[in-house]
């Protein structure tokens, strides 16, 4: 597949609107989206790789990881069996972290290419579907881990729930697997904010739909009471990156194409753009050389858009 499938349209680009004023200073007038690749079934998890100028992501249907190089402007299959890999992030030190599907499990790959089990099993029981997942600055590695992968055969296969859908936390030093709160009616994306006081959580099935917030101890090991930010009302928020201001950048989507794209809110909540694209947007990332580019998975492609804020420095 090659680069550019798509070049930049016009400036400055309708796809990208303003729904508050505060919007204007976190986007760029000489700057349009851009379709990067396509040929996917359904788009999920990317993650920036600055060290070697490269995008990953999956292809959960496909049970493949994709890479697109900035380099170049190609997409390949990087890895052709992924064990219907979703969600994937790099740990502190520049490893892959992926959730996987097939396996029920949170797996990291070595710098040398091998691949290491991180969670499997909580008190004897198998995880559900690991789906998004977030390493904090102490190392410790949290997950989402809703049924979505196990209800059926297009993203995984389809098996028992052993457990309750929860957030679980991978202690960076024991391995230890913790259970941080099992309330959330379909966790989904999550996020820390800038200073890791909060960790923000989709909360996918839920009606309306919620953006969950939740106070992190001092300690880094627990969880405060669940707080609803705000609701999606018609949309359905899935994944989401937070900026160096606290904003937070949500994949957006279903119902009608105008609800596509990506949503941007204050870290109170309160609407202040979005950006339109031909698809929803499952989830997103921050990257680039100065980790202003923000990176879009959508259903079938791969979508960029250089924007004037910067993804929190290792989310």
């Amino acid at each position: 597949m090659r680069a550019a499938i798509d070049p930049p349209g016009r400036y400055p680009d309708p796809a990208v609107v303003a729904l508050d004023p505060r919007f204007a200073k976190l986007v760029l007038p000489l700057a349009a989206v851009e379709r990067l690749a396509g040929g996917c079934r359904w788009a999920e998890g990317p993650v920036w790789f600055g060290d070697g100028r490269y995008l990953l992501w999956s292809d959960v249907p496909n049970d493949r990881i994709m890479r697109w190089d900035e380099v170049t402007g190609e997409a390949h299959v990087w890895r052709p069996a992924s064990g219907y890999a979703n969600g994937n992030t790099r740990d502190r030190q520049g490893r892959l972290v992926t959730c996987e599907h097939q396996g029920r499990r949170v797996s990291r790959t070595e710098h040398d290419g091998r691949i290491t089990v991180l969670a499997d099993r909580y008190r004897g029981r198998r995880l559900n579907s690991p789906n998004d997942v977030v390493v904090r600055s102490d190392g410790s590695i949290w997950f989402t881990d809703p049924p979505f992968g196990i209800v059926g055969y297009y993203q995984g296969e389809k098996a028992e729930q052993e457990l309750p859908a929860a957030i679980y936390r991978i202690d960076p030093h024991s391995g230890e697997l913790a259970l941080m709160c099992d309330t959330v009616d379909g966790p989904n994306g999550l996020a820390f904010s800038p200073d890791e006081k909060q960790l923000y959580v989709i909360e996918s099935r839920s009606r309306p739909r919620n953006v969950l917030v939740f106070d992190v101890a001092a300690d880094g090991r627990r969880l405060g009471a669940r707080r609803v930010l705000f609701d999606a009302g018609e949309g359905t928020p899935d994944g989401l990156r937070v900026d160096v201001e606290g904003n937070l950048w949500c994949g957006w989507g279903m119902g009608t194409p105008e609800l596509d794209g990506v949503r941007v809110h204050s870290p109170r909540g309160e609407p202040l753009g979005r950006i339109a694209l031909p698809e929803r947007c499952a989830n997103l990332c921050f990257g680039g050389r100065h980790r202003n580019r923000l990176f879009m998975a959508s259903c079938t492609s791969i979508y960029s858009l250089f924007v004037n804020t910067q993804g929190v420095a290792g989310a």
